[in-house]
């Protein structure tokens, strides 16, 4: 006796089969029939939330056919519950659940300016906590030589300093300069940007670049002005540093800096 499949469509005017793909997080994908594209940011039952790169944050049903993949029509589905991936700190360190702040260590870090160190305490907070290390700022550099002698650096307490715009022929390279040479014990390092505002990345704030201010204007406001802010640097700047989520915000060049000066400061970098 013939069988016949319940289905009795033809086999060319069947819709083609549409993959299936677990809604990761990070996973960019644009919403069919819209223009929102978007990364995964959570994914609950039979929805997913995405986040554009302005920072706007939209929850789509997660229907058949649904979203496009590089192009490509996909069904989002939620993905497999399994051993979870340990967890990790914004600077991508792995996270220690529980562990409690160790006793303060006599190094220090010194930054510029208060921007600086909340920079720093965004991304690298928790790991310094658990290393024991404190982060104090300047108001500046230009007394630099004097803090670090009145600090006196030892092996047992060492000082690493982040300063900003430092490169060749600077007032601020001159002065790391002077600092630098009056201990074994003390390191400093820095970025060339003119102020800690640029070692964001304009992708993290929905811009195309950092703007150019024309020589003898305030820098931050002036940027301000470029980018049609209120001139409130302050405001700018809690703008600015809500929109850093981890170390995949922040450029390279000042990366690598707070790595050293923590490995430095802990003892992990050489002297």
């Amino acid at each position: 006796m013939r069988e016949y499949s319940p289905d009795l469509t033809p086999q060319w005017k069947r819709p083609k089969a549409v993959p299936e793909v677990a809604a990761e997080a990070d996973l960019v994908v644009e919403v069919a029939g819209t223009d929102f594209c978007g990364a995964v940011v959570a994914c609950e039952a039979g929805t997913v939330t995405l986040e554009d790169r302005f920072g706007k944050r939209r929850v789509f049903p997660m229907e058949p056919r649904g979203f496009l993949l590089d192009g490509a029509v996909v069904t989002l589905v939620r993905p497999p519950r399994g051993p979870s991936a340990p967890s990790r700190t914004a600077s991508g360190s792995i996270a220690v659940p529980g562990a409690r702040a160790r006793v303060a260590r006599a190094g220090r870090i010194y930054v510029e300016g208060r921007h600086d160190a909340e920079l720093v305490e965004r991304v690298w907070g928790d790991d310094l906590r658990i290393e024991g290390v404190v982060v104090e700022y300047l108001e500046g550099v230009d007394d630099l030589p004097a803090v670090v002698a009145e600090f006196g650096p030892t092996p047992d307490a060492r000082l690493g300093v982040l300063v900003d715009h430092l490169v060749p022929g600077s007032k601020e390279f001159r002065i790391a300069a002077l600092a630098a040479a009056t201990s074994p014990d003390v390191l400093v390092v820095g970025h060339p940007y003119v102020d800690v505002w640029q070692a964001v990345k304009p992708s993290a704030l929905g811009i195309a670049a950092w703007p150019v201010v024309p020589r003898g204007q305030d820098w931050k406001t002036g940027v301000c002005r470029a980018l049609g802010w209120p001139e409130n640097t302050g405001a700018a700047w809690q703008h600015i540093l809500s929109r850093v989520g981890s170390y995949k915000d922040l450029e390279p060049t000042l990366l690598g800096r707070v790595e050293e000066l923590i490995d430095f400061v802990t003892g992990d970098g050489e002297a």
